[in-house]
């Protein structure tokens, strides 16, 4: 997943899509014999009313347990909704009917992660490897798998199948399919397995100056800065995506972390953030809205509003648990209060 950065720790890995620029909507992935309450559940996927499309499916596999597009999607909308042992029960189900399907196993491995990252398993986050393996070996073709493999060697210990050489291959061979997906897995590589950001931004100005029409590409490299805290150097980025596709809701996420970060225009700031939570069904693909819950929080916290930043980082934490930074912002608050 490009983009995406992953949540490994020492013992395990999660997975989660800060950004995926190839994550395909459901609608588009349809089959062309889907039956009509299938398309439905996509499209209610689609919508983000994960519960609605969660119900529909249940109804589809309780008629039949074999129809492997349900169960896969039916894992999908366990995912978005965090219930990572339900998606990768249904995400199995969908390997067992059909194991040559490579989303399948990309998917399982994915629930694997997040269920590796909370248990802290060495034995799941194995699984995670094998089944990301699996995925490119029955389609050479899926970058998803390649770009989930790669950083999968990358950010894993060595025990659990980390290998950085290994890494290296998958972006190489990422970048002979597509270059601008290629200059975003050899940027991750040189940041994880070189440590040299200055090499990530050689790829990100390519992709730059040539002015691609992949909004999701532009979205990485904003994110890349953000990490960094470099709001200035985000403006390249976020001026290509507004050109791309002015009206993408994710423009006012990053907008507002801008100016959190240089500490100016900090009133434009809370109502980018409260749009974003309000307008967007939260997406594994997208930034979360446990994130934009902590931007909110350090925004406060800026302002000098410790019991509303409490308060965003309590919501952060219920949203996402393993939310480490919220974690530790909060515990530093309720400290300083006492």
């Amino acid at each position: 997943m490009s983009r995406l950065l992953f949540r490994i720790s020492i013992f395990a890995l999660a997975i989660f899509f800060c950004a995926s620029p190839t994550s395909t909507p459901a609608a588009s992935q349809a089959g062309a014999n889907s039956s009509p309450e299938l398309n439905q559940a996509r499209h209610l996927f689609d919508l983000g009313n994960y519960a609605a499309a969660a119900t529909t499916l249940n109804n589809v596999v309780a008629r039949n347990s074999n129809d492997a597009e349900a169960q896969f999607w039916l894992a999908r909308t366990y995912y978005e909704q965090r219930d990572f042992d339900n998606a990768a029960e249904h995400a199995e189900h969908a390997v067992q009917i059909d194991p040559k399907n490579s989303d399948y196993h990309l998917w399982l491995g994915r629930s694997y992660g997040e269920q590796a990252d909370r248990e802290r398993s060495f034995s799941l986050a194995r699984k995670v490897k094998k089944e990301f393996e699996e995925a490119v070996r029955l389609n050479p073709s899926n970058l998803d798998a390649r770009r989930d493999l790669e950083e999968f060697e990358l950010q894993a210990p060595w025990v659990v199948g980390g290998n950085k050489d290994d890494a290296r291959e998958q972006a190489t061979a990422i970048a002979a399919v597509d270059p601008v997906r290629g200059h975003l897995a050899l940027a991750l590589y040189d940041r994880e397995a070189l440590k040299k950001n200055e090499l990530a931004e050689n790829e990100y100005h390519q992709i730059l100056e040539s002015k691609v029409d992949r909004v999701d590409a532009y979205f990485e490299i904003a994110s890349f800065y953000r990490n960094l805290g470099k709001a200035a150097e985000m403006e390249p980025a976020l001026q290509a995506a507004e050109k791309l596709k002015p009206g993408d809701p994710r423009i006012g996420y990053y907008r507002a972390i801008q100016r959190i970060l240089t500490g100016t225009q900090l009133s434009a700031a809370e109502p980018l953030l409260k749009a974003y939570l309000a307008n967007t069904p939260p997406r594994s693909d997208w930034p979360s809205h446990a994130s934009a819950r902590n931007w909110l929080g350090r925004l406060y916290e800026q302002e000098g509003k410790r019991q509303q930043a409490a308060e965003q980082y309590h919501a952060a934490l219920e949203l996402d648990p393993t939310d480490k930074e919220a974690r530790e912002k909060l515990q530093k608050l309720e400290k300083n209060s006492q």
